[in-house]
């Protein structure tokens, strides 16, 4: 479940909201934050320095942490400073237009090397579009969010946050239902276990959205139903104030669940009726986890520090580098194949839909291809699956759309959902 960038201020405001494990990344996010605010209001440049750098570290250098630092050594007269960490946030394919408009970095754009700098990131706003549109979804009122494929009934389920329910799709196109959600609310994750005929599902009635009833936010629930009957076979409530958004499956059939508010990882045994937390508090906001081949280790995208390496068995996170070229925040759906991370990136300016290369031993990137970015079509893309030697994802799911309580914008149309697809070179 994407945070949308308009509600990344928010997550301090919810952190806090929570009950967090003591030195917990959600309440280390907040601290560090809080240090960067409080340096920048009371004019202590050489503090912000020292707080942006810091939150730059924890944030595992995403692009977002470095501009923020590059703005604090403007204000520090660190020229040189700012200059290299906006030549890396540029070379890492983002665009800011801060760096164009904002009077605080007024000095680096008269730098010497501002006019090259600037091309560079104009040119990250060009268009790539390496995927085909596969089909449209006819009811434009969906807010789609997830898609998986059932290989035995040849269709796709889709789920659907504004009509809280899940559909499924036939190699016509056609929409039929489902199910609707229990409790009446938006239904967002959704991985189908074909071996054990089981459709695992998630529900979250989302904070100050309107899409469910004000009493119910914070709760979020995971579902399992039986794939040809829709049958609700079990439910099991998530912890209060979690918002249990995205998941994959292991081989085994055990779901992995994250929880992108509270920051947590949980597993429910395939047939088990319990959440176990598997994580030690690393994660701010943990997005769709991607099982590692070997079943030990867990790849966990979080919205702001980056790609984790989750061992479930020590629990101990190892944060994948960015090596000051590759941009891995922002990621909504992520999804390992054959030595590869397809990463959907709704929080990336621009969004884009990215494949990231692994070395042999699966631990470093080496290498990224853009699928789509900036195109027209792509609007907010959300989430994906890998069907046979294609990647299909969702696109112009209508996030993008919708304000902060999920009200149509003014004058503001929503369009049809696309489903895109994007040939794998193996």
């Amino acid at each position: 479940m994407p945070i949308p960038r308009w509600a990344l201020p928010l997550l301090l405001i919810l952190a806090a909201s929570n009950a967090q494990p003591a030195g917990s990344a959600v309440e280390r996010f907040q601290n560090l934050r809080n240090k960067v605010r409080l340096a920048r209001s009371s004019k202590d440049w050489h503090a912000n320095v020292e707080s942006a750098h810091e939150l730059a570290e924890f944030l595992n250098e995403s692009p977002g942490s470095l501009l923020e630092l590059a703005r604090a050594e403007v204000h520090a007269g660190d020229l040189k400073g700012a200059v290299r960490h906006v030549q890396q946030f540029v070379s890492m394919g983002q665009y800011s237009e801060l760096l164009e408009t904002s009077d605080e970095f007024t000095p680096l754009r008269n730098a010497a090397s501002s006019l090259q700098i600037q091309k560079e990131m104009k040119e990250n706003l060009s268009t790539t579009s390496l995927a085909s549109t596969a089909f449209r979804l006819s009811d434009s009122s969906l807010l789609a969010e997830d898609i998986d494929y059932d290989p035995h009934g040849k269709r796709f389920f889709l789920t659907s946050v504004r009509e809280k329910k899940i559909v499924s799709v036939d190699a016509t196109g056609a929409i039929h239902d489902f199910t609707k959600s229990p409790d009446n609310w938006p239904m967002l994750a959704i991985k189908i276990d074909s071996a054990r005929g089981v459709v695992w599902v998630t529900e979250v009635a989302l904070k100050g959205f309107v899409f469910a009833p004000e009493a119910d936010w914070g709760k979020s629930a995971v579902l399992r139903y039986d794939r040809k009957s829709g049958k609700l076979l079990s439910r099991i409530d998530g912890p209060r104030g979690s918002a249990l958004g995205d998941m994959s499956l292991a081989a085994n059939g055990d779901a992995i669940v994250s929880d992108g508010e509270g920051g947590g990882i949980y597993r429910v045994a395939a047939n088990g009726d319990q959440l176990e937390r598997l994580d030690a508090g690393d994660f701010v906001s943990p997005q769709t986890p991607a099982m590692h081949p070997d079943g030990k280790h867990v790849f966990v995208p979080d919205y702001v520090r980056c790609i984790g390496l989750l061992d479930i068995a020590s629990k101990q996170v190892r944060w994948l580098s960015t090596q000051g070229r590759f941009a891995m925040d922002g990621i909504d759906g992520l999804y390992f194949d054959h030595g590869k991370l397809i990463a959907v990136q709704n929080g990336s300016s621009p969004e884009r839909v990215v494949m990231f290369t692994l070395d042999d031993t699966l631990s470093r990137i080496t290498g990224e291809t853009i699928i789509e970015k900036a195109t027209d079509t792509l609007g907010d893309p959300t989430h994906g699956v890998v069907v046979g030697n294609d990647f299909y994802y969702i696109a112009d799911s209508g996030w993008d759309v919708i304000d902060e309580h999920g009200s149509l914008k003014a004058g503001a149309k929503q369009s049809e959902p696309r489903i895109m697809k994007f040939e794998i070179k193996r």
